[in-house]
């Protein structure tokens, strides 16, 4: 790693000093052997979810269910609210859309939930 000299300390005082981030980082990462040490592991999605549609627009209540349908999610809690048009549109999109092959089952928890199991990915 790199030693600092009295000329650097004085770059790093001024304003004009800007650090490359992306070069420091590789630099420490490679001094260090981070990619030994720490091994990557991907990231598992819960087993499950619940997500609450209240205060969605359709377009981000749509959004929101497709990620979590495509996150390896097994099983979740959809709240579409008793009244209003995303409790409709739910099990429209549950039955009949790009979404349907994603669902294995959902039923009616209450009068604005779903209990919904998803198709493992």
């Amino acid at each position: 790693m790199k030693q600092l000299t009295d000329t650097d300390i004085e770059q790093m005082i001024s304003t004009d000093f800007v650090p490359n981030d992306t070069q420091t980082r590789h630099a420490v990462r490679s001094e260090l052997q981070l990619s030994r040490r720490i091994p990557h592991t991907p990231n598992t999605p819960p087993a499950h979810a619940t997500l609450d549609l209240h205060q969605l627009t359709e377009e981000q209540a749509w959004t929101a269910i497709m990620t979590l349908a495509q996150s390896g999610t097994r099983t979740a809690n959809i709240i579409t609210g008793a009244s209003g048009i995303l409790k409709i549109k739910f099990q429209k999109w549950a039955h009949d859309s790009i979404l349907s092959p994603h669902i294995i089952s959902f039923k009616p928890i209450n009068n604005g939930s779903f209990a919904v199991k998803f198709r493992k990915l």
